[in-house]
């Protein structure tokens, strides 16, 4: 079980982070990036688990300046209160993920992995944050509006061949964009969110295959 931490902001707002940490020996530390569902039950469970595998995860908390502890559901209503709340907390997300790597400071290595809008802003923050050393996307919507951005570190993204919400063309500009540093698994049987156990379109064969594939990558990069 992980605890809720004050990230600090400078500017008065009030921004919390999940925080797991490993019971044994830590391999690094990264930083988790919710969906537009918000640091609910599934973002705190994938914190969990990589604390479990060794390292110290910390999830931010990205609408906090909106609105405090947004826990929102896999259904309709959900879906239509992340998609209000992402804009109006878009321009402070990567100064919020940035609050967490300075939280995370005090480990030799930091990585960030990141899920749906969460892919997208970790792709983003290996583009901007030079202390980042590895970065992984899973199913980044909308992420080939940046694809011609350079990480700053080695990247590996996750996307499903079925995912309505991502274009094929879009995962191949992206790959064409960064031929070099960037890894990228198409998973053919699998939609949008298939890493998520608490969604329909959980694929827990993928979702294996993703996360070995992840831990093998941070392991490289990070531990």
């Amino acid at each position: 079980m992980g605890e809720y931490i004050d990230l600090g902001a400078q500017d008065g707002a009030k921004v919390s982070g999940y925080l797991a940490k490993p019971e044994g020996n830590i391999k690094g530390a990264l930083v988790v990036v919710q969906e537009i569902f918000g640091v609910n039950n599934h973002i705190r469970n994938v914190a969990d688990r990589f604390a479990a595998k060794g390292y110290v995860a910390l999830a931010p908390a990205l609408f906090d300046r909106v609105v405090s502890n947004v826990q929102l559901e896999y259904n309709e209503a959900g879906i239509g209160r992340g998609l209000e709340l992402v804009p109006l907390s878009g321009g402070t997300a990567l100064t919020d993920i940035g609050l967490a790597v300075k939280a995370l400071a005090e480990y030799d290595s930091i990585g960030i992995v990141g899920y749906c809008w969460g892919g997208t802003l970790s792709w983003r923050a290996a583009c901007s944050m030079p202390e980042l050393k590895a970065a992984v996307c899973y199913y980044g919507g909308g992420i080939g509006e940046f694809a011609d951005e350079t990480p700053n570190c080695p990247v590996m993204m996750h996307f499903g061949g079925q995912d309505d919400h991502i274009p094929a063309e879009e995962i191949q500009k992206v790959k064409a964009a960064n031929p070099e540093g960037v890894e990228v698994f198409v998973y053919p049987d699998t939609g949008h969110g298939f890493n998520c156990d608490e969604r329909p379109s959980y694929h827990s064969e993928s979702a294996s295959l993703a996360m070995s594939r992840t831990l093998k990558f941070l392991d490289e990069n990070l531990a």
